[in-house]
């Protein structure tokens, strides 16, 4: 700690880059205020170089593959096996290669993929050959499931062939079946809660083991005048940690990156039919709420139902009515110990389905939407009386819209109305410019509408020196109601700005990025925990992979920097984390060991458990600390992680573990327990906050799955516990059984029954 504290601070308490009022340190004020221009029309003059960037030198041209359009009488089983007589007239991709353990080694087992398609489907059959049919992994069951435990293939399908959005789709042996929707940009966006309608087939044997996959074109978005699509393969053996790619195989690629795809050609004139799909849903719901013997029993029954209808091939809308999310699972329990209000992320799926076209500035947080604003207050669901969507694409521009209406809440809250609107235009190769807008209007409520407006603009490409990406990202938010306690007016104080540059390489990464959030920056359709500051953040890694080891597959070193200041560059947060070394063995194990030191400016007194027991007064604070973390490969049948960190807390100590233990006995059973402890001590006391969770699921059949969560904490002393019977009838027929309830423990009381839940939903899809 005081190798820490030397290199850190100043003085002993004051940190570097720490206490810096204005004017005392002149060349970081010029810094400071130079990286603040970014923003402004000075520093725009940075956008004509990464145009010119974005245009770049020609690439090589890109691997193709055709598929092959069934005859009228070539019929095909679907059974996995690839054995019907046409997939030999099929053009084969083949031939892939490594992106670890040594970048771009040809692939140690073979695989062979073809694709064919008639009027509706598009087929997909693959063989993955292996020498030692025994030695493939293969532990899960259950719809999108990670399979950070098994062998797998994964594909994606650029329907547009722009580089920029895809559908992902992933199997492993034992016919789990996966898929996401990806979007492209300042990372990578990942929407894992898209369920599209599709099948896979497989089948082991001595070769080792294949699939058949029928993918209907109802499913997809596309321009039905472009036979050529983006397409790319990767395929995980397991046992060896080794992945390989048809195309884009080197570490700064993949198959997450469109921009690196092959193409898919000869799609002639595939069908969406008519294009209509009507979902309707029945829902029955028992619930009993109250301690003692004062009880409340309900029983309700109840329905709704989606309408989907794609206007063209490339834009659908969507209609809902008394939409209902019982099915959805509960969150994770958290305690917070911050000043600031917690994350959640969204589950419902009406929310997530086609999301990602409402991403704006990710990296940077500023979240003019965050649909958790709309049907939930307080973590409560709020009745949704119905609303409409339409996603998809018009020319070269995604576009989204949402609107919903709610019914009263159960606290008295007036029905109120959500819009969101998004357009993102598509330039050059791997840029894009967009616009956001939410609007939220209570009835009879004596606040006026409120209007929340924002621009962002990304400029990449993934040419820069030749083969390295490189992007860039600036964005501003504007809406026009001011906190009430704050009684601002002010322009500025309502808004978000900032800046992003992004280096996203291997085995060197790195990024730097600036923002400024407003005093009552607070967007009513989105979720700010964290308001006037001004903030720089740069972060650089090198992760070189060590190829001649046989026992080390990946070292890491990084530095993260976090400047945090008030909007009069009064320093409040400065953190440094520094990976003193990182090691990723060739088995999948992790092991890593940081340095942290954290400095705080508390302006107000804080109750950390809000009931009055510690308080920190007014002050500065510094933390320096440390963390030590090791996870075991998720392959094996017992596996798990340990993570330990140890800082000052306020003025005193923080002593935190975070330990997993997974077992997978047989194939569909996982069952993990996590514990989560934080021992915080002061000079006058301290306390303990931990929770418990236990997460099993039995999963019969890909289609058929048990899911168990049991979760529980000593802050609040409350028990839940949630059970979840999800049955695929065929995909797009859904029936869940759901049983929740909650207990809380009282010092005189013991253990008592709060409220319990029972609801069965069955939704159907019919296609037109």
């Amino acid at each position: 700690m005081k190798i820490i504290q030397k290199y850190f601070c100043l003085k002993g308490d004051t940190p570097l880059l720490g206490k810096m009022p204005r004017g005392k340190y002149p060349v970081f004020d010029r810094i400071t205020r130079h990286v603040a221009m970014l923003y402004s029309s000075r520093g725009l003059t940075i956008l004509p170089l990464l145009l010119f960037v974005a245009l770049g030198a020609a690439q090589n041209e890109p691997a193709t593959l055709e598929a092959y359009r069934l005859q009228p009488d070539e019929e095909i089983i679907l059974d996995g096996q690839v054995s019907e007589s046409f997939w030999s007239k099929v053009q084969i991709a083949t031939n892939f290669l490594q992106q670890e353990p040594v970048e771009g080694n040809p692939a140690s087992e073979k695989t062979e993929v073809r694709v064919a398609y008639d009027a509706d489907n598009l087929y997909i059959s693959v063989i993955l050959f292996d020498s030692d049919p025994s030695g493939i992994k293969g532990f899960q069951r259950k719809w999108d499931a990670s399979l950070a435990t098994d062998d797998r293939f994964m594909w994606i399908l650029d329907t547009y062939n722009d580089q920029r959005n895809a559908y992902f789709f992933e199997i492993n042996p034992e016919g789990l079946m996966g898929d996401g929707l990806l979007r492209t940009g300042q990372g990578i966006s990942f929407n894992k809660a898209w369920n599209g309608i599709w099948r896979a087939w497989v089948k082991k044997g001595a070769h080792g083991w294949s699939a058949e996959i029928r993918i209907p074109f109802r499913t997809l978005n596309f321009d039905p005048t472009n036979d050529t699509w983006g397409i790319n393969f990767q395929r995980t053996v397991r046992r060896k940690n080794e992945e390989l790619l048809w195309t884009g195989h080197r570490r700064n690629q993949g198959i997450f990156r469109p921009q690196n795809a092959g193409k898919l050609t000869g799609l002639h004139k595939p069908s969406q039919g008519i294009g209509l799909e009507v979902i309707p849903y029945g829902i029955s719901t028992y619930s009993t709420r109250g301690r003692k013997q004062t009880f409340e029993d309900q029983l309700s029954a109840n329905g709704g139902f989606d309408v989907n209808y794609s206007v063209t091939p490339n834009l659908r809308a969507g209609l809902t009515f008394n939409t209902d999310f019982a099915e959805t699972e509960v969150d994770d329990r958290q305690v917070n110990l911050t000043r600031f209000p917690l994350f959640f992320p969204e589950r419902r799926a009406f929310f997530l389905e086609g999301g990602s076209v409402f991403n704006f500035a990710p990296a940077s947080g500023p979240n003019p939407y965050f649909s958790r604003r709309i049907g939930l207050q307080g973590g409560n669901p709020v009745p949704i009386l119905g609303g409409g969507r339409i996603i998809g694409r018009v020319g070269q521009s995604d576009v989204g819209l949402i609107h919903i209406r709610t019914r009263e809440a159960a606290d008295g809250t007036p029905p109120e109305d959500f819009t969101v609107a998004r357009v993102v235009q598509n330039v050059f190769k791997e840029s894009q410019v967009g616009l956001i807008y939410t609007r939220r209007a209570t009835e009879g409520d004596s606040l006026a509408d409120r209007h929340t407006i924002g621009a962002d603009i990304e400029m990449g490409t993934s040419r820069f020196l030749g083969n390295k990406n490189l992007q860039f990202q600036a964005f501003m938010v504007y809406h026009n109601e001011a906190l009430p306690e704050v009684r601002s007016t002010e322009f500025w104080d309502r808004t978000v700005r900032g800046a992003r540059l992004n280096f996203p390489n291997q085995p060197w990464s790195g990024h730097v990025s600036y923002r400024e959030f407003g005093e009552a920056y607070d967007p009513a359709v989105g979720f700010a925990p964290r308001v006037a500051f001004r903030r720089l953040q740069p972060t650089v890694t090198y992760s070189p992979l060590i190829s001649k080891s046989k026992v080390i597959r990946e070292l890491t070193w990084e530095y993260n920097f976090e400047y945090l200041m008030e909007l009069d560059f009064r320093p409040a947060t400065v953190n440094h984390r520094i990976t003193l070394l990182g090691f990723r063995f060739e088995t999948g194990d992790f092991f890593r060991i940081l340095f942290t030191h954290n400095f705080e400016y508390l302006d107000f007194n804080f109750d950390i458990l809000r009931d009055g027991r510690f308080v920190i007064p007014i002050g500065n604070y510094n933390n320096p600390g440390y963390e030590v973390s090791l996870r075991l490969a998720p392959w094996r049948r017992v596996s798990g992680s340990l993570e330990h960190r140890r800082a000052g807390f306020w003025g005193g100590d923080r002593s935190q573990i975070e330990a997993n233990l997974t077992l997978r006995p047989l194939i569909g059973v996982n069952i993990t327990g996590n514990w989560s402890y934080n021992r915080v001590a002061f000079a006058d006391g301290g306390f303990d906050a931990q929770i418990f969770r236990l997460l099993s699921s039995i999963d019969l059949t890909p289609l058929l799955s048990l899911n168990f969560n049991v979760q529980y904490d000593n802050v609040t002393r409350l028990l839940g516990v949630n059970n979840r019977l999800v049955w695929i009838l065929q995909p797009g027929n859904n029936l869940f059984v759901v049983y929740n309830h909650n207990w809380q423990h009282f010092d005189a009381e013991g253990l008592l029954s709060l409220e319990s839940r029972s609801s069965i939903k069955f939704a159907f899809t019919h296609r037109f």
